[in-house]
């Protein structure tokens, strides 16, 4: 097979510099090259040079909201990401939008994911592998039942 992963993905945003300072700073990736007569930026995802999101400025009016998640540890998505983000003034939600805020497991996967929104609305995602098996019946659950469904 030649694909062997997602080296790019683009999302518009409304304000450069704003979408800057927050996938820097909140996010804490890598400013990889900013191009200003296009009104784009880069960011890499991971090591340099391995993955990117491209930032496209536009008008609020044009903004085609999107959606995609970063890898992440298991536990930064189990122990810390719902303070992380609440901490940098976001809304983590489930995959239902609860309010209990908790990340879930999709079991067909098996992924455990918190998701939240940036500044332009984008839906955002912390997601990682889980180890046991893949369980499709039990669909999307709490982190907890899948626990207590691998004992």
């Amino acid at each position: 097979m030649m694909i062997k992963s997602l080296f790019e993905t683009h999302i518009q945003v409304s304000n450069l510099e704003r979408s800057i300072d927050f996938y820097k700073n909140v996010l804490k990736l890598e400013l990889a090259y900013i191009e200003d007569t296009r009104r784009i930026a880069f960011f890499w995802i991971g090591k340099s040079g391995q993955s990117m999101v491209g930032l496209w400025e536009t008008t609020e009016q044009e903004i085609e909201k999107r959606h995609f998640a970063f890898g992440c540890d298991i536990d930064f998505i189990l122990n810390e990401s719902v303070e992380y983000l609440k901490s940098k003034g976001l809304r983590p939600y489930n995959f239902f939008q609860e309010d209990s805020q908790r990340p879930m497991v999709f079991a067909w996967m098996p992924a455990v994911a918190i998701y939240f929104n940036d500044l332009d609305d984008n839906s955002l995602e912390f997601i990682a592998m889980l180890e046991e098996k893949a369980k499709p019946e039990l669909g999307v659950i709490s982190y907890e039942d899948w626990r207590n469904e691998n004992r």
